[in-house]
């Protein structure tokens, strides 16, 4: 049993030429010819030689490896996203180091500094719902890592990011739930923090405003997207003082959160309050109790598009000046499953 790795400089020994020619008949150089080629490849062949990766990423400068930081992969949003990430990583020989934020600070920190040290070519993330301070970013940026944010994009200048309008998803569900004949719309929003939950409620407001109602802050109620927090919030506008006849959630996790608590309260769903959601989840069709409508926010492609950007910057030639930022907004569109 052989203890070692075969090298080339063995295969150039067995047949008695130069490292460099056993080199390049394995990259199928035009300069070696044909007999030689076939020597050198089924001598490698029959000592199981591998090339050394190490040395091929030292020499190019490149280790193919790109890496993605997102919140819970068990959320079939974050699952559809990396399909799109893998399929466009797979068609252009990248690998994909992935690790789970589980929407804790420090461990995305951590992440950050670990997939640094596995000197990866750029990262996608998707930040964590606690993410208030973004010095780990910039720590990429001085290190010459490229990094494209999606979905989850933390509210600094200058960024590559790709995301999905919310303010146009969320006229478009206001205004759904108006034509409907609600007045009193509650909108179940997620932390503070959060850019998109920001654009949440400027569409909100705007499609109010846009047909004559006045908004009433009181009617926004923010959750940490925690069980708790989300039954928290259901109660809180649910018990306000004017009747809430319709609420737009955060997202289908919390608007199943929700519905549950209405349905113990003794409310029917979508009858004596109508919930509208985002995320279009494949599952939510098959429950008992599901939204009447769900802005769909196209997971899969936030991914791919993501992850064509990341390539495109690290294509770049080091002398060729980047953009100061890309950035892509994916129109979101409301589907409707009962109207």
């Amino acid at each position: 049993m052989r203890s070692k790795q075969p090298t080339i400089k063995e295969i150039a020994k067995r047949l008695n030429i130069s490292v460099s020619t056993v080199s390049r008949a394995l990259h199928d150089h035009s300069s070696i010819g044909l007999r030689t080629k076939t020597q050198v490849k089924q001598l490698a062949k029959e000592l199981n030689y591998e090339p050394n990766q190490t040395a091929i990423f030292f020499q190019q400068r490149k280790t193919f490896t790109i890496g993605v930081i997102l919140p819970h992969l068990a959320e079939s949003f974050f699952s559809e996203a990396i399909s799109g990430i893998e399929d466009v990583t797979y068609k252009n020989k990248y690998t994909v180091l992935l690790g789970q934020s589980h929407d804790d600070v420090e461990k995305e920190k951590q992440l950050v500094e670990k997939m640094k040290i596995h000197r990866v070519d750029g990262m996608l993330i998707s930040i964590s719902k606690n993410t208030a301070t973004y010095e780990h970013f910039e720590m990429l940026k001085k290190a010459n890592i490229p990094v494209v944010f999606f979905d989850r994009i933390p509210k600094v200048q200058d960024i590559h990011y790709v995301a999905c309008n919310m303010i146009s998803g969320t006229m478009q569900a206001v205004k759904f739930l108006l034509e409907k004949g609600h007045r009193v719309i509650g909108l179940l929003n997620g932390p503070e923090n959060l850019f998109a939950c920001k654009e949440r409620q400027e569409g909100y407001v705007q499609a109010l405003i846009k047909n004559r109602i006045k908004f009433d802050p009181s009617l926004v109620v923010n959750t940490d997207l925690s069980p708790e927090g989300n039954i928290k919030a259901t109660k809180e506008l649910l018990a306000h003082k004017r009747k809430v006849t319709a609420i737009v959630v955060f997202n289908d996790y919390v608007a199943m959160d929700a519905m549950h608590y209405a349905h113990q309260q003794k409310i029917k769903i979508n009858k004596d309050v109508c919930f509208v959601s985002y995320a279009n989840l494949p599952f939510t069709h098959y429950l008992k109790y599901c939204p009447m409508a769900s802005v769909e926010q196209y997971p899969y492609k936030q991914g791919q598009k993501a992850t064509e950007m990341l390539l495109e910057l690290l294509d770049k030639n080091e002398e060729e000046a980047a953009p100061t930022n890309y950035k892509i907004i994916l129109d979101s569109q409301l589907v409707v499953y009962n109207g």
